[in-house]
C-alpha cells in the first residue's frame, strides 16, 4: 500500500513518525506530499499554514525547515517517508479539468487521480544490444508492440469496481517503462556511475518516449482517440493520442527476476550473491554478463567467485581487471548524487514518474539525506526514496558494506532474500 499525506495537514507531524514505531504500518510505504509553497517556506526559512481539510481554512503556523527535518530524521532511521512533489506532478498531470493529482500507486511511480488503474509492462533492455551497441530498430518494434499489448489489456481486463472501469476507459493510461538498464549499460562498456551513462540515460528514454506517443498516435487514428481527450492538455495543439500518458519507470522487483536481468534503472547491487529461497534453500547466483566477461579475460574461478560473494563491490580487488571493474558498478559505489542524475534523465522523457532508490550506506546522514531531497526538487522530479543500508530489522539484502567512512567487517556473503531483485532493500517494491 501507499499513504500520501500533504504537508499542510494538520496530522502531518503524526504521519511522519507513523513507522518510527518498530513493526508499525509494515505493510505500507509512506510518501509526504510536498507543495511548491512549502518548498518556498522552507528556502526561505519561514513557517506555513497547516489547512483542516474539512474546513480549508489554516489551523495553525509550524516551521517549514522543522516539518523538513523530520521528514529527513524519519527517513533515516526508516527509509519513510518518501516525497512527492505534488504541484511537479500536476503542471505534467495531462487531464487537468479531470481532476488534480493527490497520490501515486503503491511504488510511487505512476500519478493517479481517484479511481485511475496501474496498467505497466516493461522492456527487458539487456536484449536490445547486439554486439556493443544498441539495437534500436529493435527496441522501436517492441515500443509499438509495448503499447498496443497495454492498450488490449484496458480491453480484456475485468475490473473490480465501476469507478475504476468508467475512469480507466476514459483516460486509458499505460506505463511501457524498462528494466535491465545497468545490463544494457555493461553490454555497451559505460559506466553506470559516468557522466557518460547520464547522457545515454537521456538519449535512450528520449526515443523511447518518442516512440511510445508516435505508436498511441497510430492506435488512435485504429481505435480512436481517449474519450477524455478533448478535456486534456493535448485537445489544442497535440497529438491525437490513444492513451492519456505512454510511459512510466517500475521498480520491476519480481519481473526482472523471472526474466534475469537487473531491476529498473537500478545498478547491479551484486556482482554475485548467495538467495534465500523456500526451505532454507541457498543458492550462489552470478551476474551472467560478469561470468562471460570474466572467462573471456581468464579471470573467472570458484575462489574468485567467493571472494567477491563475500564483497558489496569489486573495488579493490586487484585479481580484476580495470575494465571489468570500472563496467561492474554496484549500487553502493554510486554516489546519491549520481542515483539523482539518473532518475532525473529518465524523468525528464517520462509522462507518469520513476521509481528508483536512492541507496544510502549505512553510516549516511539524516544531512545528507536532506540535501538528497533539496537537490531532488531543485531537479524537478516527481517523487523521491531513500533508502539507508540496515535502517530496517526486515530489510531482503545483507552485506558488510565497505564504506569510506568506514571499514568492513569481517566478511561473509552478499545474503538476498528470494524476492529481492536489486532496487527497493525494503521489499515493499515487488512489481
Amino acid at each position: 500500500n501507499m499513504a500520501v499525506l500533504r504537508c499542510d495537514h494538520p496530522d502531518i507531524v503524526e504521519f511522519i513518525e507513523a513507522k518510527t514505531r518498530e513493526g508499525e504500518f509494515s505493510n505500507f510505504n509512506l510518501s509526504v506530499g510536498i507543495t511548491d509553497k512549502f518548498m518556498q517556506a522552507l528556502l526561505k526559512d519561514k513557517e506555513f499554514d497547516l489547512i483542516n481539510p474539512r474546513t480549508g481554512k489554516a489551523s495553525r503556523k509550524v516551521s517549514a525547515r522543522a516539518i523538513f527535518n523530520l521528514i529527513a530524521g524519519a527517513a533515516w532511521q526508516t527509509g519513510d517517508p518518501g516525497l512527492i512533489f505534488l504541484d511537479e506532478v500536476n503542471r505534467e498531470n495531462p487531464t487537468p479539468a479531470i481532476g488534480r493529482i493527490e497520490a501515486t500507486n503503491p511504488c510511487g511511480e505512476l500519478p493517479l487521480l481517484s479511481y485511475e488503474s496501474c496498467n505497466l509492462g516493461s522492456i527487458n533492455l539487456a536484449r536490445m544490444v547486439d554486439g556493443n551497441a544498441v539495437n534500436w530498430d529493435k527496441l522501436k518494434y517492441h515500443i509499438k508492440l509495448g503499447v498496443r499489448f497495454l492498450d488490449d489489456v484496458i480491453e480484456i481486463n475485468k475490473f473490480p469496481l465501476p469507478e475504476i472501469k468508467e475512469i480507466t476507459f476514459a483516460n486509458r493510461k499505460i506505463g511501457l517503462g524498462v528494466m535491465g538498464f545497468a545490463d544494457m549499460l555493461v553490454k555497451l562498456g559505460v559506466a553506470y556511475n559516468s557522466k557518460k551513462a547520464v547522457n545515454f540515460a537521456g538519449r535512450l528514454m528520449g526515443f523511447i518516449h518518442r516512440e511510445s506517443i508516435r505508436a498511441s498516435a497510430e492506435l488512435a487514428g485504429e481505435r480512436g482517440v481517449f474519450p477524455n481527450y478533448k478535456k486534456s492538455v493535448y485537445a489544442k495543439n497535440g497529438p491525437k493520442l490513444r492513451n492519456a500518458t505512454v510511459n512510466t519507470i517500475a521498480p520491476t522487483g519480481t519481473i526482472s527476476i523471472i526474466a534475469g536481468c537487473s531491476s529498473g534503472i537500478e545498478p547491479i547491487f551484486a556482482v554475485s550473491f548467495v538467495r534465500n529461497v523456500l526451505s532454507g534453500t541457498k543458492l550462489f547466483e552470478v551476474n551472467p554478463a560478469f561470468e562471460e566477461m570474466a572467462r573471456g579475460r581468464g579471470v573467472y574461478n570458484k575462489t574468485l567467485l567467493n571472494k567477491i560473494a563475500s564483497r558489496g563491490s569489486l573495488k579493490g580487488m586487484k585479481e580484476i581487471p580495470k575494465s571489468i571493474k570500472d563496467a561492474f558498478v554496484t549500487a553502493f559505489d554510486v554516489s546519491a548524487e549520481q542515483h539523482l542524475l539518473i532518475q532525473s534523465a529518465f524523468q525528464r522523457h517520462t509522462d507518469n514518474s520513476v521509481s528508483k532508490t536512492i541507496n544510502l550506506p549505512s553510516d549516511a546522514t539524516a544531512e545528507d539525506i536532506r540535501r538528497i531531497y533539496l537537490t531532488a526538487y531543485k531537479l524537478k522530479l516527481k517523487g523521491i526514496t531513500v533508502y539507508r543500508y540496515g535502517s530496517k530489522i526486515d530489510q531482503v539484502l545483507s552485506f558488510n558494506y565497505k564504506s569510506e567512512r568506514r571499514p568492513a567487517k569481517a566478511a561473509s556473503v552478499v545474503m538476498a532474500e528470494s524476492e529481492y531483485s536489486g532496487g527497493c532493500a525494503t521489499g515493499t517494491c515487488p512489481f
